[in-house]
């Protein structure tokens, strides 16, 4: 079941103009040397000054132009980033494909353009993302930015939402639908979000804790979108399972679906043996538990999907597959640049 939290709040406190980006960096789809569940698990937490400063974030405009936004906290519980866990698992192995490829292409038109599977979006730096209200996709930070600087294709930001009907259906044209392969309406983007917590030389270590950001479109779109859930631990979640869909890189122009356990978390992440290949980066990974009181399903993001990452565990280089939690400050956060008030984001 869902259970309803009380949600701290995130309010604007002043915001400063910034030089505009050069928007010189390249696109990085793998990151490498971040601190791992055993790192993180040694890492100090948070003061209330340490949200503050880690939950400001930098909004930049179609324009090119770039503001900071300094943020207070209030209502901050005992446990700020959700539910912890110890449980100590045994080394990973390489793995992006794990023996066997247990995902699936989406080539069935109806399913395609369906809910949960027409939420995903494609993002024009390589990346996946998706759809969290009428004007609003959620997908990972270092998509648009690597640390220090915005990714050169970043500037012209697109997004790309599935087309339901090709027109002229049946008759070959360029750039139709062919051969299961969807087509994308392509919307520009108004303003994009990003968390200070994800820049470098702010939050060293944690950085990858806040790989997620917002973008808001230029025009807002008519289809159904998925709405934010504050991730549980993995025991509340039914077989440990979560579920996300996105643009593999090594299935050109497919929606790939895919569903696996979580096998470890830390306060901030999830750590799984999902297959994934770069392009499903900053895919919304989302959970379907019971309304509370009802006997209704409902879906909701609880994650992104960050990527394929490197670390130092015990001095040697292992690698899994990670995303990042949506904590109930998370979720205030992103509430709070979707609607611009805090008032709708009391519950999570």
């Amino acid at each position: 079941t869902w259970h309803l939290k009380k949600i701290p709040q995130i309010v604007s406190e002043r915001t400063f103009s910034l030089d505009s980006p050069k928007f010189e960096a390249h696109t990085k789809l793998e990151l490498n040397g971040v601190c791992g569940i055993e790192c993180q698990r040694k890492l100090p937490g948070p003061s209330l000054s340490d949200w503050k400063d880690l939950l400001s974030y930098e909004t930049v405009f179609e324009n090119g132009t770039r503001t900071l936004t300094e943020v207070n906290v209030l209502g901050l519980g005992l446990d700020p980033a959700g539910n912890s866990t110890t449980r100590p698992r045994s080394l990973r192995k390489k793995r992006q494909i794990y023996g066997t490829d247990s995902r699936f292409s989406i080539y069935d038109k109806r399913f395609m353009t369906s809910f949960p599977f027409n939420t995903a979006v494609k993002i024009s730096t390589g990346c996946s993302g998706i759809l969290v209200s009428p004007r609003h996709v959620l997908t990972a930070a270092h998509c648009l930015h690597n640390g220090k600087d915005y990714v050169k294709g970043s500037k012209r930001l697109r997004v790309g939402l599935m087309k339901t009907k090709s027109r002229g259906d049946g008759r070959k044209r360029k750039g139709a639908k062919r051969n299961g392969m969807p087509s994308f309406q392509w919307t520009r983007v108004k303003s994009t979000h990003i968390p200070k917590g994800w820049f470098k030389g702010v939050s060293g270590d944690i950085a990858l804790d806040y790989d997620y950001a917002v973008l808001e479109l230029k025009r807002p779109h008519k289809r159904k979108y998925m709405e934010l859930g504050i991730s549980p631990t993995i025991k509340m979640m039914p077989g440990s399972m979560i579920h996300f869909s996105g643009f593999d890189n090594d299935r050109s122009g497919q929606l790939v679906y895919r569903f696996c356990s979580i096998s470890d978390e830390s306060n901030d992440l999830f750590y799984q043996y999902c297959d994934a290949e770069p392009g499903s980066t900053g895919s919304g990974v989302y959970l379907r538990l019971k309304e509370p009181n009802k006997k209704k399903w409902k879906r909701k993001i609880i994650a992104v999907y960050s990527g394929h990452q490197w670390v130092d565990v015990n001095g040697e280089q292992q690698d899994y597959n990670v995303a990042v939690r949506i904590t109930p400050l998370k979720y205030a956060q992103i509430c709070f640049w979707i609607h611009g008030n805090d008032e709708n984001c009391t519950q999570g």
